[in-house]
């Protein structure tokens, strides 16, 4: 058997394992909020994201990759060498999927592509010299860590606070749901339609101009509002009780917070599954201090929220459906675009600066997401949904559309953005829209230190496989 084909061999193998971490990590991002509110069960969100990821992969997954991902480093610095670009890349596959696997395996969410850009960067420096990186590039990825989440969280927050205030502090909150809900179905239909065309589709040349595509937008947004008016029309209204609003008495609201830092306490020594309940109580004793402390209206209203929410299930379904279909047809490309340079180079033994995907290549992708998914998933789903704070479908989807507008935004005015770090920035508006109380700052404190340490540990790991291919094969 060739040199070649041995090489071959490892990179097909090598870019499976990676799709199936980017499967196990990134893909769970898309779900994670709909499992943490009831919305879906795991099984569900697998099986959901499973379809929509395979066909953005596959239908959508780019079908020209450049050489060397997000161009951080010149392809031209291995022309005389193609061999070494085949060992760097197959090395940034692996040391990429190992750290995606370690992630997964504690739950961090942290990003697919700054995972290979940082392998690739390591290795690129440490053959061509540190004017072989394009540093801009790699300054806007470190950026966009404070870009994506501060953005999005912030759409979050106040789409969040803007139905908590037009519907659930409302005193028919039925009423105020079926007023809002079309509105609602209308932005929400317009950010995702934009995004599609700014984003999701663009590899099949079906991407227009800035107008021509909001006129487009407006028209499904339209529509589907018009649809949705007939649907709440049908929401039938529970029967009125007197409102009642409960002062709770000094000492109860003088003990509340003496209980909530005792728990904090304890969730900070807990292990195991008994930290998970801690935390779960924590959330919820939060929540109530508040609602005690601003005397909002007691015992009534419960069956009238849970009505709204049931509305939101949809809409938080919708968005996580869009996210996960769009992360497939663009990161796919973390893990088919090495693999398709490899085989080009080694078939041909030249470096281009672009790559045509085989379709086969592409299914490969597809197929090792899915997997991953369907295996190691869960973990970052539970972590997305149910550890860093309390989700309902309001909360859910305040976070879904935040990550859905941030991308629109960002890709209209060109800012890289990381979706991961996008959700997670999501996730935490709609904790800080309750208080600071409501999250759980140690579970945020570890997901913000395996963002930063993403680059380097790839690097890392890529040289350390670059040099072990090259001793074996070189």
């Amino acid at each position: 058997m060739s040199v070649e084909t041995i090489l071959m061999i490892i990179v097909v193998a090598s870019g499976f394992y990676m799709a199936w971490s980017v499967g196990a990590n990134d893909v769970a991002n898309a779900m994670g909020t709909s499992v943490g509110s009831g919305a879906l069960t795991v099984k569900r969100a697998v099986i959901l994201a499973a379809i929509l990821e395979f066909m953005g992969a596959f239908f959508v997954g780019t079908h020209v990759s450049e050489t060397i991902r997000k161009g951080i480093i010149s392809p031209e610095i291995f022309t005389g060498n193609p061999l070494d670009l085949v060992f760097g890349m197959i090395g940034a596959l692996l040391a990429a999927a190992i750290w995606l696997q370690i992630a997964s395996y504690f739950g961090w969410p942290v990003s697919t592509t700054h995972s290979i850009v940082g392998a690739v960067l390591g290795f690129g420096v440490m053959y061509g010299g540190v004017q072989a990186a394009d540093w801009s590039e790699v300054v806007s990825i470190v950026m966009s860590w404070v870009a994506s989440p501060l953005l999005s969280g912030t759409v979050a927050f106040l789409t969040f606070s803007a139905i908590r205030r037009l519907i659930f502090y409302n005193d028919d909150p039925i009423t105020a749901a079926k007023k809002i809900t079309p509105v609602i179905v209308f932005l929400v239909f317009f950010v995702l339609t934009l995004a599609m065309v700014f984003k999701g589709l663009k590899n099949l040349k079906l991407d227009m101009g800035f107008g021509e595509a909001t006129l487009v937008a407006i028209g499904i947004g339209a529509m589907a509002s018009a649809i949705s008016t007939l649907l709440v029309r049908r929401i039938k209204p529970l029967e009125r009780k007197a409102v009642v609003m409960v002062k709770q008495p000094a000492k109860v609201m003088q003990a509340l917070p003496k209980v909530i830092n005792k728990l904090n306490k304890i969730s900070e020594n807990a292990k195991g599954e008994l930290k998970e309940k801690v935390s779960h109580i924590l959330a919820e004793l939060e929540e109530t201090n508040v609602e005690v402390t601003n005397e909002v209206v007691d015992e009534n209203n419960n069956q009238e929220y849970k009505v709204v929410e049931r509305i939101f299930v949809y809409l938080q379904i919708l968005s996580a459906g869009f996210v996960a279909f769009a992360h497939g047809a663009n990161d796919v490309a973390n893990a088919v675009g090495p693999i398709a340079a490899v085989i080009s180079i080694l078939q041909t033994g030249l470096v281009g600066m672009k790559t045509a995907v085989p379709l086969w290549v592409l299914g490969l992708g597809g197929i090792g997401i899915v997997f991953g998914l369907a295996t190691w998933g869960w973990r970052v789903m539970i972590t997305i949904g149910k550890k860093i704070t309390e989700l309902t479908p309001t909360r859910g989807f305040s976070a879904e559309f935040a990550t859905a507008s941030t991308i629109v935004i960002a890709s209209k005015l060109g800012i890289p953005i990381s979706t991961t770090h996008t959700l997670v920035g999501g996730v935490l508006g709609v904790g800080l829209a309750r208080g600071i109380g409501a999250l759980n700052l140690r579970v945020v404190t570890n997901i913000m230190i395996s963002w930063v340490v993403t680059i380097p540990i790839g690097a890392a790991g890529a040289i350390m496989f670059y040099y072990i291919l090259k001793a074996i094969f070189g």
